[in-house]
């Protein structure tokens, strides 16, 4: 009778073990998984225990699912075996294929182990394959094996308890148990890969939205700053091209966004600060500079350089801040130009004609002829000579920069003609001498005159109509010789009243001549709250040349200018 009704049994089983399959393959999360796995053993196998030890990340194992006794479920559901006590157990009994079996003969030597379990005692089996309470059956689930490759990883272990039947699986119920124990493992490693895939859809989710407010925030600050941002592109090309700008900067440059993009940096910087923006380019950090205005002025900016790098690829662009320091600029010149200049006639002042008369000379005499002039002022990038063979010294080609970095502009930011002082020449050959006229006569000799003027008279303006006056008449006669004389040359007022005239590429007739029609523009009357008032001038003539200092060159043109003013009549002293 049994075996008549055993495939009848069997199919039934198997329809059963069919809806638990498919209940573990549509689980929702790991958990569901985990409970429909030992819901199923009792449901679909027969058992009446059942109980999933699932590895955790350190190796051990953790009671994950119990089903058929909420009583034992409550107590050992959470608690957690050693992996070591789980690998005794594995490597000991008898082998059913990938099932274990450990009968209560042998398996009181497990009772203190750490692993958690629940199990009852009971009387001696009354026959061969009677279950006993003690008897253990355990089915290892492994994650798929490679086709052509090793077992997988161990992934949990499966323990059943009491067959419904009373009696040891035979070899249907064991196969049932080891194919039941494949088909869980690979719904509990689908499940686990779904939770991964879940939380890391969670995190990159989480990080886009970090991402996003993060890159709004950069927008708005970006874009509403106060002061000038743009994004520039970095390396190959293209480096330096303008991507993006914000309206301030479009505003302070008076260019529109869309024709900001049509440029670079470079397009638009002054062409003497080129050097310092490819320096500050490449390296980031911060600068000051000039850069171009829609209308063709200039605007002096503090630039502020940073690489915004990619951790695998290296610089991506620039992140440039211009900020406005004209006004700071203009004081800082004006602060220059003061400590540089007479306040009350505006021209260059004592320390001014002291370190341009340094600038030319070297402390070594010339002792062969001087070189071609041009070839020099071609290396350094001076003007072009005058009809005088002068230098213009307020050329805007850029000037040399020294080895201490020193670039020589005046306060205007214009280029001087600068040679190097005493401290340098030691290092230039190429240094030109400045050399003098020896004699009396005009020996063809072209050198830098020194003009050393002093006011015939001015003191009894002074006197006799005050100083306001006085300084009316300072003004003017600043003005006439400011007017007289070339571009490339230079007028300063040492004090009171004397003017000093710097004229290079002059013979000593040249130098005689120029006297002259300083001193004629100055004898004219000059006109002061309605007054007509006259001044004389007596000029000497030093000469500078290398191995000077600036004080002897000034000193010897002043005692020219003495000896010349004693040796005319003091009625011809001054004009009137």
């Amino acid at each position: 009778m049994e075996t008549d009704q055993e495939p009848y049994v069997r199919l039934a089983t198997l329809r059963q073990l069919h809806q638990v399959m498919a209940d573990m393959n549509t689980a929702r999360s790991l958990a569901d998984t985990l409970q429909t796995v030992a819901d199923g053993v009792v449901n679909g196998l027969g058992y009446e225990l059942a109980c999933v030890n699932l590895v955790r990340p350190d190796g051990d194992l953790v009671v994950a699912a119990f089903a058929g006794n909420s009583a034992a479920e409550a107590l050992i559901t959470g608690r957690v075996g050693s992996r070591d006590s789980w690998e005794r157990r594995l490597a000991m009994g008898e082998a059913w294929g990938d099932l274990v079996f450990i009968p209560h003969t042998e398996g009181w030597v497990l009772d203190d182990d750490d692993v958690p379990q629940w199990y009852t005692d009971g009387p001696a089996p009354r026959f061969e394959d009677e279950w006993h309470p003690s008897d253990r059956l355990f089915a290892p689930m492994f994650t798929p094996s490679v086709p052509g490759g090793s077992c997988g990883e161990l992934i949990g272990v499966l323990s059943v308890d009491r067959p419904r039947n009373g009696r040891r699986p035979g070899a249907w119920g064991k196969e049932a148990l080891q194919m039941y124990a494949f088909q869980a493992a690979i719904a509990i490693s689908n499940a686990r890969l779904r939770a991964n895939m879940q939380r890391a859809l969670v995190r990159l989710e989480r990080e886009q939205q970090a991402l996003r407010a993060s890159e709004e925030s950069f927008r708005q600050a970006f874009e509403y700053a106060p002061s000038g941002m743009a994004i520039a592109e970095m390396g190959g090309d293209q480096h330096g091209r303008i991507l993006r700008t914000n309206d301030a900067l479009c505003r302070l440059l008076g260019r529109p966004a869309s024709a900001m993009r049509r440029y670079s940096f470079s397009d638009l910087v002054h062409p003497e600060d080129i050097g310092t923006l490819l320096r500050t380019s490449a390296e980031g950090g911060r600068t000051e500079l000039r850069l171009a205005r829609r209308d063709g002025s200039y605007l002096w900016v503090s630039l502020r350089n940073s690489v915004v790098a990619d951790a695998t690829d290296g610089p991506r662009f620039l992140l440039t801040h211009v900020e406005d320091i004209e006004e700071r600029k203009r004081r800082e010149l004006q602060l220059a130009h003061r400590a540089s200049h007479d306040s009350l006639t505006g021209l260059p002042n004592s320390a001014e004609l002291r370190a341009r008369l340094s600038s030319r000379l070297c402390e070594r005499p010339q002792t062969t002829a001087p070189g071609p002039v041009e070839s020099v002022d071609a290396a350094y990038g001076h003007g072009q000579l005058d009809p005088y063979g002068t230098h213009d010294q307020y050329t805007t080609a850029p000037a040399p920069v020294t080895d201490g970095g020193f670039q020589p502009y005046d306060v205007n930011g214009h280029a001087f003609d600068f040679r190097g002082g005493p401290e340098v020449y030691g290092a230039y050959d190429h240094h030109v001498h400045t050399v003098a006229p020896e004699g009396d006569q005009d020996d063809g000799t072209k050198g830098l005159a020194v003009l050393f003027c002093d006011l015939d008279g001015f003191k009894s303006i002074n006197d006799r109509f005050g100083h306001n006056a006085g300084d009316a008449v300072l003004i003017e006669v600043a003005r006439r010789l400011g007017g007289a004389v070339r571009d490339g040359d230079t007028v300063a007022r040492l004090g009171g009243d004397e003017f000093v005239v710097l004229a290079d590429g002059l013979g000593r007739a040249d130098a005689q001549d120029l006297a002259v029609r300083l001193r004629n523009e100055i004898i004219q009357p000059i006109r002061v709250d309605g007054r007509a008032m006259r001044v004389g001038a007596s000029f000497g003539i030093g000469w500078a040349h290398c191995g000077m200092t600036a004080d002897e060159v000034l000193k010897s043109a002043d005692e020219r200018m003495y000896i010349e003013k004693r040796s005319r009549p003091k009625q011809h002293r001054r004009a009137g």
